[in-house]
Parts: C-alpha cells; structure tokens; sequence
C-alpha cells in the first residue's frame, strides 16, 4: 500500500481589528512576514486539536486582502494534511464546526476579533 498522500485545503476568514495596510498586502514586507508568523501562532493550535491533528501537517498564510470595511483584513492560508487509510479522514464540515466552536462562534482568534461569518474552509 502506499504511503501518506499530502492533501491541501483553504481556510480563509476575516478579522476586524487589524487594519489592512498595503505593507499587509506585501509579501515579503516586514509587516506581512511579522503578521503571518502570528497567524500562524494561533492557526496551529486549532488544527492540533482538531480531528484531523494526526493528519494535519500544517497551514502557509498566502495573502492578507482588505475587508469589505478597510480596518477589516481577510487571511487566506493553504493548509495540508495527509492522508492514508490509517489516518483521521478530512470532514470539511466536521473540521469548520471544530474550529467554529474554538473561536467561539467565530468571533475570537487570539485577541484578534473575526467577522462572525467570514470562516471558510474549501476541501
């Protein structure tokens, strides 16, 4: 049989106190690079304890976009997992209310603040 298969998904969502910049939307700027090192501080953890933690191999921020209100700012990350008959399965729904419940209803990620109904999570 063969061995693990690395799976990616999107998880996209919008936080409402961190004011979009066009440094934010740099990459490689230092703002860009300092504000994914945090996201990805608290990204982690969600998916570590989550039902695909065994699975989950990790998430890359991609880009930080403006939000529909200019002090919003839109996160997009390519998450991966992999996959193989022994390893927790990727349930997209399952996963989104995980994370739906460690954020509290999406509203808290850290001491950011999230746009209730900005999470997503493409599978």
């Amino acid at each position: 049989s063969p061995g693990p298969i690395i799976e990616q998904f999107t998880l996209n969502f919008t936080i409402t106190n961190l004011r979009f910049t066009t440094d934010l939307g740099t990459p490689s700027s230092a703002r860009f690079n300092s504000t994914k090192k945090i996201m990805q501080h608290y990204i982690d953890p969600l998916f570590k304890r989550s039902s695909i933690s065994s699975a989950y191999t990790g998430c890359k921020v991609m880009r930080f976009r403006s939000g529909r209100d200019r002090d919003n700012t839109g996160v997009d990350a390519v998450c991966s997992y992999k996959t193989n008959d022994s390893l927790a399965t990727f349930d997209r729904e399952k996963v989104y209310h995980e994370l739906s419940t460690m954020t509290n209803g999406v509203t808290k990620l850290g001491h950011y603040s999230l746009e209730r109904n900005s999470l997503y999570i493409s599978g």
